[in-house]
């Protein structure tokens, strides 16, 4: 009998031979092999210990993670309905096992003594970090919980995982169904020649006569952006702002999810002895408690919301211009354009010409190469579909230290936005060293009409961004898995790597390095860069409070928002929180039938719940992080070499202040955002 790909743990993924039937079985002998650990471990008499204890745990984590973590990429970028009931099946099996794990008493009792012990002095550093880690984790769990509360703990966890499950999947549904033909070119005046030629591309592929649009970024932003037709931009605004609502198809309302979410989560915490599901999330971040973040986020909103309405003034009046004179949020956006065109003479279109895939990742990786003096070269590998691609970076001697995969386009059956995951995280094993892999999405436009793919200097951005989450993951020096890479960084303090390498989408250096125009091959002029570079803060005002909205939302509503016993005199609903927030700190008040909620997957689906405020929190680290590079050279292999070293390298081995101490020689200040915002006083 042929081995389950799933089960290979030396090597890479075996992408090519995967099938949803592989999973169920590879899952259930792992959980079987799990239990039987666990109980082996429980019942030994032996003094527990680092190596025959949390070792030997750590072992089987990695095995598990690494199997999961294939099954959850395919199932996020190849989604299939086969794909789906394994995922979900499996999902809830790994959800069962996991609160077994974290509410056993007797592995609890084991991490304890081993804390207690006198052996755990002699621990590394980053070993007694994980056993500090796990025993919080433990309370966090329900270890501590009587047994009747416990077995509700866990059914609340369970439910909690399927629900956030189909929440994304509801989103992912109704974004795959929607359909909009356009049968008549005129009535896409101002519309991009790229764009009109990938609806037509769309509506070909789909059997259909005109031009075809979707709920899919690449094709619907662009309609937002620059399509003269108000209705139709109308149109694509309504269908994306009620998704996975009860204004679009019931079967993907999250409605009802959100409510019994919040219900499942506030339950949660309080039977940890946390006021509110805020609180609970913030036991393991940077930020100490919701006031703290709401204080933050107030500081932020107090400073930047003049900005803000000084931005929507401007753009109230240039809308009259154009003879919009009940400017609404379908308007903004292409408002926004011919308003930075004119101001600036130039447009995202005319940029985007200069910025061809190929050149975009040359000049990413040379950024790299330069400051963190690594290499990195396509390599080959099975992959899970013709757009992916494989990479390897390797060390100043040409000693590979690390891979990623690579898949750009959005596409059906692929979840939208960007993000980087963990396949295999670097560890040290008794005669070698896993090196760690990475996950790059991201859903940008495919190449269309023999054309490579073209980039918007914001994708660009995205693209550095999920970039600086790898090198967070890839350039790890954790010998010790459960704090290699990402893992065990305060979530507070993750998005500080990817954000301090937007920063260089901002540099000459850079940029004219990493462009060539699509047709004529000349690199990005500096009058075009000039011209980038002063609309840089063109509606940060806007931006900034936008940001502070949705993190004012997510912190209220799992801080303050009863969803047990809601305050008869408060809002009743999510969609009623965020009106409130909105009267507070928004400039642009989208219509009262816009459903944001129903799809901000970052919250109730993705891990970001009481954790969204984690951009601008991070937002401050990343900016004063690179204040460094200003005073040192934007390619400064010296400041590259600190940043690597004290906070790259570090991974979540000690506390995210510690790393940043370590590296600027100082504790952050809001000063360097403020100025990168040009929201300088």
């Amino acid at each position: 009998m042929l081995q389950n790909p799933l089960l290979f743990f030396s090597g890479l993924p075996k992408f090519d031979e995967v099938k949803p039937a592989h999973i169920s079985p590879a899952i259930d002998s792992l959980i079987a092999e799990g239990r039987a650990l666990v109980e082996q471990l429980a019942a030994s008499t032996e003094m527990p210990r680092w190596e025959n204890f949390a070792l030997k745990l750590e072992d089987h984590s990695e095995k598990l993670a690494r199997t999961w973590s294939q099954v959850g990429h395919m199932n996020a970028v190849v989604n299939s309905p086969e794909l789906r009931e394994a995922y979900n099946d499996n999902l809830a099996k790994l959800t069962d096992y996991g609160s077994d794990i974290s509410q056993d008493e007797r592995l609890y009792a084991k991490f304890k003594a081993i804390q207690a012990s006198s052996d755990f002095a002699k621990l590394s550093p980053t070993q007694q970090t994980i056993i500090n880690l796990e025993v919080r984790d433990f309370k966090l769990g329900g270890a501590e919980l009587p047994a009747v509360q416990k077995a509700r703990f866990k059914t609340v966890s369970e439910e909690l995982s399927k629900l956030g499950s189909k929440f994304e999947e509801n989103i992912m549904d109704n974004t795959n169904d929607y359909k909009y033909i356009v049968g008549n070119v005129a009535d896409l005046a101002g519309l991009p020649a790229d764009a009109i030629e990938a609806a037509a591309e769309a509506a070909k592929s789909d059997s259909k006569v005109g031009y075809q649009f979707s709920l899919h970024f690449p094709s619907y932003m662009p309609v937002l952006q620059y399509a003269d037709n108000r209705a139709l931009r109308e149109t694509l605004y309504r269908a994306y702002a009620t998704r996975a609502s009860e204004l679009s198809k019931p079967e993907w309302d999250n409605t009802g999810l959100i409510k019994d979410i919040l219900k499942l989560k506030q339950e949660q915490a309080r039977m940890l002895g946390f006021k509110n599901f805020a609180e609970l999330s913030l036991a393991t971040k940077m930020a100490d408690t919701p006031k703290q973040v709401i204080d933050f986020l107030d500081t932020l909103a107090n400073r930047a919301k003049p900005y803000a309405e000084k931005d929507m003034q401007e753009l109230l009046a240039y809308a009259k211009k154009l003879g919009i004179n009940d400017m609404q949020a379908w308007d903004v956006a292409y408002v926004s354009e011919k308003l930075r065109e004119e101001k600036y003479a130039f447009s995202d279109q005319e940029v985007k010409q200069y910025f061809p895939e190929s050149k975009v990742l040359a000049g990413l990786f040379k950024v790299v190469e330069t400051i963190f003096g690594v290499q990195v070269r396509k390599a080959e590998a099975p992959l899970w579909h013709a757009d992916a691609a494989f990479y390897a970076i390797s060390d100043s001697k040409n000693n590979p230290i690390a891979y990623f995969y690579l898949d750009l386009y959005a596409r059906n059956n692929k979840r939208g936005g960007a993000w980087m995951d963990e396949c295999i995280t670097r560890r040290k094993k008794a005669d070698s060293i896993e090196l760690p892999v990475a996950y790059l999405t991201c859903n940008f436009s495919s190449p269309v009409a023999g054309k490579p793919a073209l980039f918007t200097h914001d994708e660009v951005i995205t693209m550095f961004h999920e970039f600086g989450h790898g090198l967070h993951h890839m350039l790890s020096q954790v010998d010790d898995y459960s704090v290699s890479g990402i893992k065990g960084v305060e979530w507070d303090a993750v998005e500080l790597p990817s954000q301090f390498m937007e920063n260089f989408c901002w540099e000459w250096e850079v940029l004219r390095h990493m462009s060539a125009h699509v047709d004529k091959g000349a690199q990005l002029p500096r009058e075009l860069f000039d011209k980038m570079v002063a609309a840089k803060n063109f509606q940060a005002g806007m931006q900034t409070v936008r940001q502070i909205e949705f993190s004012l939302f997510d912190m209220r509503l799992h801080g303050e928002f009863d969803a047990l016993n809601p305050n008869p005199s408060g809002p009743q609903t999510a969609l009623e929180l965020i009106e409130q927030v909105r009267d507070e700190v928004a400039v642009v008040r989208p219509p009262k039938w816009n459903r944001f909620p129903n799809s901000f997957s970052h919250i109730f689906a993705g891990g970001y719940a009481a954790g969204y405020y984690s951009y601008k929190w991070a937002e401050v680290l990343s900016a004063d992080a690179y204040s460094l590079f200003e005073e040192m050279g934007t390619l400064s292999s010296e400041a590259g070499s600190r940043f690597k070293n004290e906070v790259l390298a570090k991974g979540g081995s000690r506390p995210a202040m510690e790393s940043f101490v370590a590296f600027r020689g100082r504790e952050p200040s809001l000063d360097a955002l403020f100025r990168h915002n040009g929201m300088g006083s």
